[in-house]
């Protein structure tokens, strides 16, 4: 069989119609280009389809059997390429993201805002993980894409640098550290340090980058939001990056960056080296990138 959807969109429209006239300028083709794809259609069927008379046209016995599946068909197509249409440009689809908590929980909320205003038939997924995390959710297809630290591992892996995030001292306000502009890793040495998680990037970074250096970690957490309250509350100090600093705004606590240079975190897209982006993660993912862009100017 050669048919196409254009041979059942002239059955349908003969059976509609009843008369080659007036069913060929309904699919906008000339009488003889229709006529063409009836032949066509009969002569792939191996029987006629339709009855002619001078004056009407009615379907035969094989027609009339031919009739629902052909409306069927043509209908299930029409459903499925509308829907395909629909994804393409934008109108629905699903994306599923995977984001460090800082970042799930700061930057990322006004930017799915704005997102869905302008693409509500968009449905969003959003997975707040720490960075191992992310990146087996990226791995196993659950996520379209991650937004966290590039991992050791990432041969399967697209990687492309998204901002970089610096790294800042929080201490209570009358702390003596708050009256410095800068923070050096050799202020820390002896004070009580609250720590994150050791399978959080956050302590991961901060490990590297203040080695052989030790800190007196008194309390290690799991999240950022009790580390700020155990600081408000006295119990010691902390490093943390800029994209977490949003829970930290308190009168009671002082914010100073840490001067050291190599105390960065690059947070990056990470998708899988083999799989394309839909038309929604794409959308997604340009919007993420203007407004890092335009944080960056």
């Amino acid at each position: 069989m050669n048919l196409s959807v254009k041979h059942l969109r002239a059955f349908v429209a003969l059976v509609t119609h009843r008369n080659f006239t007036r069913a060929a300028q309904a699919c906008h083709l000339s009488q003889s280009a229709f006529s063409a794809l009836i032949q066509t259609l009969e002569e792939q069927a191996g029987t006629r389809l339709f009855e002619r008379t001078t004056r009407h046209v009615e379907l035969s016995v094989e027609g009339r059997r031919f009739e629902d599946v052909a409306a069927r068909l043509l209908a299930d197509f029409e459903t499925a390429f509308a829907e395909l249409r629909d994804h393409a440009e934008r109108r629905k689809g699903r994306v599923s993201i995977a984001a460090l908590p800082s970042l799930a929980a700061g930057d990322l909320p006004p930017i799915l805002a704005a997102f869905h205003q302008r693409y509500p038939g968009i449905t969003i997924e959003l997975f707040d993980l720490l960075a191992d995390g992310c990146i087996d959710l990226v791995r196993r297809g659950r996520a379209d894409f991650a937004l966290a630290p590039a991992p050791a591992q990432d041969s399967d892996l697209r990687i492309e640098p998204l901002v970089t995030d610096t790294f800042h001292l929080v201490c209570p306000a009358g702390h003596p550290l708050a009256s410095r502009r800068r923070v050096t890793p050799q202020a820390l040495a002896g004070l009580p340090f609250i720590q994150l998680s050791r399978t959080s990037s956050v302590r991961q970074h901060l490990d590297a980058a203040l080695h052989p250096l030790k800190l007196n970690g008194v309390m290690e957490v799991e999240h950022l939001a009790t580390v700020a309250a155990l600081v408000a509350a006295g119990l010691g100090v902390t490093v943390v990056p800029a994209l977490a600093l949003f829970q930290f705004q308190q009168e009671s606590l002082a914010i100073r960056p840490m001067q050291l240079p190599s105390l960065v975190r690059d947070i990056c897209l990470v998708r899988l080296r083999e799989r394309g982006d839909s038309t929604a993660a794409a959308a997604m993912i340009e919007a993420l990138q203007a407004h890092f862009k335009k944080g960056k100017a």
